[in-house]
């Protein structure tokens, strides 16, 4: 970056700011924003799925489940380290946090934050079943999969490596997820469209609300290039490819 130009315009010609020591403050603010929900989220998702594990109807299903559980710890860890590099407060990660905690079933929360941490408002309802976890984990799988695929691309880059080396294996969480599905299909299980009519307008608020302001600070910042209508959107063409080739109707 040269003397005659800004952070703003370097960052808006895609440059990339790599160390603590020169990122301003405003920006630092909205990285640390951004890396909490994506902590917070992982840990809270990792936690409600790690209570129907012993739900699963087999061997194979239940070491897909455990695998699910450990990764997104693993990957909620490697976010956290990028944190710990701006001195932010990790220790309350190393303390009894109840990232297990849920709201009631019919809550309605909005794509507003909730309780005492980041994660995004799907993680804080609770799972029913086995049926009720795979289709979750489907609709929020191919969701982490168009939002890491933004975030892979931001101007920090510490955390866009991070993202971009944990997005295979949270590509394998949603395929995990769909042959789970598919074999829920197969078998006639009654509980599969209660559920997405239940996950798939909450999974939708995870994009957060349209022409949002906080997206317009962050694509200035170059955390961002999509909005959130353009992300959900996308996510509403692959989910709803998908559904439709298993014959499950999309609630609406």
């Amino acid at each position: 970056m040269t003397e005659e130009m800004t952070l703003t315009d370097y960052l808006a010609r895609g440059g990339r700011l790599t160390s603590p020591g020169n990122v301003p403050p405003r920006y630092r603010a909205e990285l640390l924003r951004l890396m909490a929900t994506l902590v917070d989220s992982m840990l809270a998702g990792s936690a409600g799925f790690a209570d129907v594990i012993n739900a699963a109807p087999g061997i194979t299903s239940r070491i897909a489940a455990a695998r699910i559980v450990l990764e997104k710890a693993d990957h909620a860890e490697r976010v956290l380290k990028v944190m710990a590099e701006f001195g932010a407060d990790t220790g309350r990660y190393a303390t009894l946090q109840p990232w297990a905690a849920r709201v009631a079933r019919d809550a309605s929360l909005g794509p507003v934050r909730h309780g005492g941490d980041m994660r995004l408002s799907v993680f804080h309802y609770p799972l029913e079943g086995w049926a009720d976890a795979v289709v979750m984990n489907v609709l929020m799988g191919r969701a982490v999969g168009v939002q890491l695929a933004e975030f892979e691309r931001a101007s920090y880059q510490p955390l866009a490596e991070v993202l971009r080396a944990i997005a295979p294996r949270e590509r394998r969480h949603a395929e995990l997820g769909e042959t789970g599905l598919r074999a829920l299909v197969a078998a006639g299980d009654a509980q599969v469209q209660p559920s997405i009519d239940y996950w798939l307008p909450r999974v939708a608020e995870s994009f957060g609300a349209a022409g949002s302001q906080r997206f317009e600070v962050q694509k200035a910042m170059g955390l961002r290039q999509r909005p959130n209508e353009v992300l959900r959107a996308e996510w509403e063409r692959e989910a709803g490819a998908l559904l439709g080739e298993l014959g499950l109707a999309i609630p609406g």
